[in-house]
């Protein structure tokens, strides 16, 4: 039996203002750039400089506050009256604050090769035939950032048969890997950790006896010395104390990694800071990056062509279809240029409170000094949303006198004191890291005497709370950090 029922549901939308702001704010300085590239190249209403003089008169305005009509087409009463004069609009600038001006505008980026390009021109000089070519442009392409070839041999011949249609067996994959592997630098195309650091240690002098025995270790005991026995590798090696130390050494020294060197993704990386703050004679600064501000107008083209077509005929169906092309785009510049007015002065704001709220870390530089912080402290001091906080924390850095951080760096739990006071986890994490670096390397301290000694310190803080700021920092258990 049908049934008809009335049910009322409040539901909050965002707007295509309030979602493209949110999208500028979350991408850091360096992306912004690239960002208002795109939108410049797809809306021809938007143009970067201003005009040589401004009208003093505010910029053409619509309320921001209602949705967009994407609709024009079917409206009858399309008005000009809020387009038509240039002055209204002419153009916009928004300034940084400080002094970072045009010179920090141009950051020059070294080029390089990539990773994959190195390996290309080395693969060149070994003058393969056509078939071995293939195979090897197959290995050379399955090659991970880190320099590892984790795809089993199978799988790459399978990839040649189904993907070129071309057939062969694992040992001949296996000897064209065999020459890459001999490519710069060492340990590249190794499928596992055992294999990198071999391909490393048969570089070394072979008539060095350390080297031999470092080879020794890691072709019978990898699994011992993964796990720090030493002491049971130095009893089956029969070698002394001395010896031991320098094999742990040589093989300590070697890289993980190969394909790191060229940087991450095989490019050199950059972190642009979006905020400088600077020390004047104890006073705190904070400035924008320059590239935070770039010089964004209206088209004058595009009034001018309102113009004309406000004299034509504006019955004509092929006229008001221009004008609502027009509009649409002239909507979405200033759409555009709000939305990075708006994201400026929300990462203006949200530093500066950043900054007053950890004032003494700024003055001095030193993490004893962060204050326990959590993003819910700074959205209550701008008066906004703490998700807003958070998309600015995750993707931001500042550049200090003692180095740069990213934004999320000052953001901590409290820990209880005996002084009924919170301290920071950064602070906890701190001392916890500087326990760590003097304890003794043949007795380090475990997670319980670390929690002790934390708690002689005046730290009420557990075994389990201690274990995780420990991981957090990187830092293995004792046991792995035992050394003879």
């Amino acid at each position: 039996m049908q049934k008809l029922s009335l049910n009322q549901t409040l539901q909050q939308k965002l707007s295509p203002q309030q979602i493209q702001f949110i999208k500028l704010l979350q991408i850091p300085t360096a992306e912004l750039e690239t960002r208002v590239e795109e939108e410049l190249e797809i809306n021809p209403a938007l143009e970067e400089g201003m005009d040589e003089e401004l009208n003093s008169k505010d910029e053409y305005s619509d309320d921001n506050d209602e949705d967009y009509d994407d609709d024009y087409s079917h409206r009858d009463d399309i008005s000009l009256d809020d387009y038509l004069h240039q002055d209204e609009y002419a153009g916009y600038k928004m300034h940084s604050d400080g002094a970072f001006g045009e010179e920090e505008r141009e950051m020059p980026i070294a080029t390089m090769h990539t990773l994959h390009d190195a390996l290309i021109q080395q693969f060149g000089f070994l003058r393969l035939n056509e078939r071995q070519n293939t195979i090897g442009m197959q290995l050379l392409g399955s090659i991970e950032n880190d320099g590892y070839i984790r795809r089993s041999l199978q799988a790459i011949v399978h990839d040649l048969a189904f993907s070129q249609g071309f057939y062969c067996s694992v040992e001949e994959v296996e000897q064209v890997l065999k020459k890459i592997q001999t490519f710069d630098p060492p340990g590249i195309g190794a499928r596992n950790l055992q294999e990198c650091l071999l391909l490393q240690l048969d570089r070394k002098d072979p008539n060095d006896s350390h080297v031999t025995y470092a080879i020794k270790v890691i072709e019978d005991f990898f699994e011992e010395f993964s796990k720090k026995h030493y002491e049971k590798i130095q009893k089956r090696l029969s070698i002394n104390d001395q010896q031991m130390k320098c094999v742990i050494s040589l093989i300590t020294k070697l890289n993980p990694k190969p394909g790191s060197v060229e940087g991450e993704d095989g490019l050199a990386q950059y972190l642009v800071p979006d905020f400088w703050v600077n020390n004047t004679n104890g006073k705190l600064e904070v400035h924008l990056n320059a590239k935070n501000a770039p010089e964004l107008r209206i088209s004058r083209s595009f009034a001018e062509m309102l113009d004309t077509y406000d004299k034509s005929d504006k019955s004509n169906r092929h006229i008001r279809e221009t004008v609502t092309f027009v509009k649409q785009k002239l909507d979405a510049a200033k759409w555009f240029i709000d939305a990075i007015k708006q994201r400026q002065n929300t990462l203006q704001r949200t530093m500066d409170a950043i900054v007053n709220y950890q004032y003494d870390f700024f003055l001095e530089g030193d993490e004893a000094r962060l204050k326990p912080m959590i993003l819910k402290d700074i959205a209550t001091l701008i008066e906004m949303d703490v998700s807003t906080v958070s998309r600015v924390a995750n993707s931001k850095a500042v550049q200090t006198e003692f180095g740069v951080y990213p934004l999320k760096y000052f953001f901590s739990e409290g820990i209880s004191t005996d002084y009924g006071e919170d301290a920071s986890s950064r602070e906890v994490k701190s001392i916890l890291k500087e326990l760590i670096d003097n304890e003794a390397k043949g007795n380090p301290l475990s997670d319980d005497k670390l929690e002790k000694l934390l708690n002689e310190r005046g730290y009420n803080i557990a075994r389990r709370t201690v274990a995780k700021y420990r991981e957090q920092l990187n830092i293995p258990v004792a046991r792995l950090r035992k050394q003879l």
